[in-house]
């Protein structure tokens, strides 16, 4: 197995001035020793994992960090920054810089050692050794472990210590059992139980953060007196926690960015749900926060579904934590709602559609199929299709609802919110109903949780009193308070969306445009695609357009991208022609994801032309008066599209415009003469330096 690092990897006077230059400058040195081979499409791939998280610590260390098929040995490059650059972290610049590539494949030795080093990088005199060195392959060897960090401020110490010990004083040096939370009653009076809590850490990479977190917990533990046991969800699978473990455990802490497996064996316990950052930087105060809320008897309704990010499962976004911005958490509790509901819409949409390709816009007023239906006529399949699909249709408000409250307050809230979503339809208060009903069973289970209650009431709180009460409020407000007026509201939106016309229906699609492709499947895309989606809960002739609109504007970058690599493969890299290919399909089928790539790797040039385009497409859209009922499909489902000629060419054109503008700003780039000096890109044969979205 070749060493993790070795001197040449490593920079004591590392120059860059941004976190993509830092990152270029330390790839080189991975390219130059065989361990990367391809520059280019190893950075992309650091640039998509920067996008999710921000991979600056506290205490000034900066860790990016990504598995990737172009590295073909586990390879750690560090390099020293006495300017300081920005990683996102909240107490500043990084002066200590680790790059961390990993194959696709790493096997379990290579990653016991990055879990290693994640760990040590919580040991502040390993830190202060990195900052005294002076020589690289001394440096290496410090890294890999070989050569342990100097301690003559901490030996001095604890001479001193000892000195007062042996003259009857006592020790201030904490020896290394103390305050280990190992069940030695460390906490109190000799054989008492400390306070013991199980936690759970994991990134999306599962290489470093899941570790330091776990280690920064656990050093909290042990100065705050309780006994931390933690399971590290990492990339090479993890171990379970002893069930008998979880089973005493006063409290439970997740500090997660994906999904935590097996969440059901954490039931009936309370529960800190945060990002792994939080149990990084901030670890004593997540203990303090499981501290208070066993001592409230705040018990957490644990379900193996939890969804987190966007997509509604994939767990991989915490910003909804509670110590989130405010803005942040609604977003997440509003596209936890949107992406439950969004299943509803791809099933009924489409079956709506097929049935008006069948039978015609007719079907939508034909008999009950229970009472009237030949197994020959074409119309009686049609109505079939049409009041299936209406049937899915009727649970898009309550859905959207229920899981609105589902994702601010767990499993309690789903019937409020359920029950708010259809009394929402009930006062015909529509899509803007359910948002709101949601939103307020949320708050009410939320502020209901917090009420201490005796511990006999603990097991029926979340099945019957919750859900009882919540239940109850949410109805009233719903029906006496707030239903009428959101009602009035959701009426006049439609009116002016059936109004659209002229200029007015062009802007809107512009706007949409825009939002559809500024950040490819990010909150802009997000909301843009509710707002469609939303519209078709009570489709009108507007609602229908917009659909449209949003559906052509999110094919643009990727076909673009495609087109562009194509015509123009010169300004591509290998990687990025190959990720071309597959954009045809990706952009063909409404996925406009299938463009970050190309936006990581050079978000100036590509947004903005990508953005171009996706407004054209909009706005020509909505001129043309194409319409949709189907939320999903892309070209498979033009023949259910009204004007179908007319909205592929406004996908065409605007594929063109987006194609045309990155071809144009990517040649103008590499035509320019190199600027000497940026950011440690020279000498590259490529000035391109991805940047995080």
């Amino acid at each position: 197995m070749s060493e993790l690092i070795t001197a040449e990897l490593v920079d004591l006077d590392l120059s860059a001035a941004t976190k993509d230059a830092a990152a270029r400058s330390l790839a080189e040195r991975m390219v130059a020793a065989h361990r990367v081979t391809d520059l280019d499409g190893f950075l992309a791939d650091v640039a998509a994992r920067e996008a999710q998280m921000p991979t600056g610590l506290d205490g000034g260390i900066g860790i990016p960090h990504c598995r990737s098929r172009h590295v073909n040995a586990p390879t750690l490059a560090f390099g020293r920054s006495a300017a300081g650059i920005d990683f996102g972290a909240a107490d500043g610049p990084a002066d200590l810089i680790f790059l961390i590539a990993a194959p696709a494949g790493a096997d379990d030795d290579h990653l016991t050692i990055l879990s290693g080093l994640a760990r040590r990088l919580m040991d502040p005199e390993f830190t202060a050794a990195l900052r005294a060195g002076t020589d690289p392959a001394a440096v290496a060897a410090l890294i890999r472990g070989e050569e342990p960090a100097e301690r003559p401020a901490v030996d001095e110490e604890r001479a001193e210590d000892e000195e007062r010990a042996e003259d009857g004083e006592q020790a201030e040096y904490p020896g290394p059992g103390a305050g280990s939370g190992s069940g030695s009653g460390d906490a109190g009076a000799a054989g008492s139980v400390p306070f013991r809590i199980v936690a759970v850490t994991s990134c999306p990479t599962g290489i470093a953060h899941t570790y330091m977190a776990a280690e920064s917990l656990a050093a909290a533990g042990r100065a705050e007196g309780v006994e931390v046991t933690v399971e590290t969800q990492g990339s090479g699978g993890f171990k379970k926690l002893d069930p008998a473990v979880i089973s005493a455990a006063d409290a439970v802490i997740w500090a997660h960015d994906v999904e935590v497996r097996e969440k059901a064996r954490f039931r009936g316990k309370p529960l800190v749900d945060v990002g792994v950052k939080a149990g990084i930087n901030r670890p004593a105060e997540l203990i303090a926060e499981a501290r208070r809320k066993a001592a409230r008897g705040e018990i957490a309704a644990v379900s193996e579904a939890d969804g987190g990010k966007d997509s509604g499962d994939g767990g991989a976004d915490r910003s909804g934590a509670p110590h989130a911005h405010f803005g942040v958490r609604l977003r997440t509790y509003l596209m936890s709602g949107v992406s439950y509901m969004v299943p509803f819409v791809a099933a009924g949409g489409l079956l709506i559609a097929l049935s008006f390709a069948i039978g015609g816009y007719e079907t939508a007023s034909a008999k009950s199929v229970a009472d009237h239906f030949v197994w020959g006529e074409a119309d009686s399949w049609a109505a079939l299709l049409n009041q299936t699909g209406s049937a899915a249709f009727a649970f898009l408000v309550p859905v959207l609802a229920g899981y609105i409250a589902y994702g601010m307050a767990d499993r309690p809230a789903l019937v409020p919110g359920f029950v708010g979503g259809s009394i929402a339809l009930t006062v015909n208060a529509g899509f803007l109903g359910g948002l709101v009903a949601g939103l307020l069973a949320g708050a009410v289970v939320m502020a209901i949780q917090r009420v201490p209650v005796h511990a006999t009431l603990r097991g029926i709180m979340p099945v019957l009193v919750i859900p009882l009460i919540a239940s109850a409020v949410v109805g009233f407000l719903m029906f006496i308070v707030v239903g009428k007026p959101v009602a009035s509201l959701q009426n006049a939106l439609t009116d002016r969306l059936n109004g659209l016309s002229g200029s007015n229906a062009v802007i809107l699609g512009v706007v949409l445009g825009l939002m559809m492709c500024f950040d490819m499947g990010g909150p802009l895309n997000k909301v843009a695609y509710a707002f469609a989606v939303g519209g078709l809960a009570d489709p009108t002739d507007g609602s229908l357009k917009v659909m449209a609109a949003v559906m052509a504007a999110g094919m643009v970058p990727p076909l673009a991208m495609a087109l562009a690599t194509t015509v123009r493969r010169k300004l591509f890299t290998k990687t990025e022609r190959e990720n071309g290919r597959a954009a045809w399909v990706l952009g063909a089928s409404f996925i406009t994801e299938g463009a970050i790539p190309f936006a990581a790797a050079d978000p100036l040039r590509v947004i903005p032309s990508v953005m171009a385009g996706g407004a054209v497409t909009g706005a020509l859209s909505m001129a043309f008066g194409a319409t949709l009922r189907a939320p999903h499909g892309g070209v498979f489902v033009v023949p259910l599209i009204g004007q179908p000629l007319l909205y592929l060419l406004a996908v065409a054109a605007g594929t063109l415009v987006a194609t045309a503008l990155v071809v144009l700003l990517k040649g103008a780039r590499r035509a320019a003469p190199d600027t000497a000096g940026e950011a440690g890109a020279a000498g590259s044969g490529d000035s391109r330096v991805p940047v995080a979205a």
